[in-house]
């Protein structure tokens, strides 16, 4: 099951959440928990969700500013990708700083690109994708069984994400789209941080890729 979120950041900013929970355990990940904790904790219990781990496609505010409180409630691991202390631990830099607040997790797990990370049922699973642009951290949770990528701001329904923030870099971006994003097979959702989903078929015919 993928269920999609939309919380409100800000009066000006909403944030696509993910749940990705195994139907038949009920067991699974909770994608990009960025803002209204107590929404989220209450789709849970009702849902009847085991979430066992928090991943964090990249480390901007919008989409770690419930992290802490639904570490604190569950007790479970939230893991970002290499680099992601550069944000984890600053506020500049992930950006809560300049919208009032002050964001900083203090106990998560950085994953290096490569594993994959599973639940109780080990064949429910994410390949970790390395992907750094929009941000020196930036990580994609790939299901090859239900042809799905978790992939943050990277890439949108015709654009991508911005690279003039902290640690961002238009050429590792567009290189992380174009060897990373489209080298997965062509019928791969691309679930997107904000806004609508696409596909990589759909994604690697715009002439700005090219």
């Amino acid at each position: 099951m993928i269920l999609p979120v939309e919380v409100d950041v800000s009066d000006v900013m909403q944030e696509k959440v993910y749940f990705y929970v195994d139907d038949e355990t009920r067991h699974g990940f909770l994608i990009d928990p960025g803002a209204q904790a107590d929404e989220l904790l209450k789709i849970i219990d009702e849902r009847n969700f085991v979430i066992e781990k928090i991943l964090i496609t990249h480390g901007h505010y919008d989409h770690i500013g419930a992290v802490n409180e639904i570490q604190r409630a569950l007790k479970i691991p939230a893991c970002m990708g290499k680099g992601g202390m550069f944000y984890a631990e600053d506020t500049a830099n992930n950006g809560s700083k300049f919208f009032g607040q002050e964001i900083i997790l203090d106990d998560v797990t950085i994953l290096d690109g490569g594993e994959i990370v599973s639940v109780a049922n080990p064949a429910f699973k994410l390949a970790v994708i390395v992907a750094p642009g929009h941000t020196l951290d930036g990580t994609i949770y790939y299901s090859a069984a239900d042809s799905a990528a978790f992939v943050g701001d990277t890439i949108f329904f015709g654009g991508h994400g911005r690279t003039d923030l902290a640690g961002g870099s238009e050429r590792d971006l567009l290189n992380t789209i174009r060897n990373k994003v489209f080298a997965l097979p062509d019928e791969t959702r691309l679930l997107c941080g904000h806004g609508l989903p696409t596909t990589v078929a759909a994604e690697k015919v715009r002439p700005w890729y090219r």
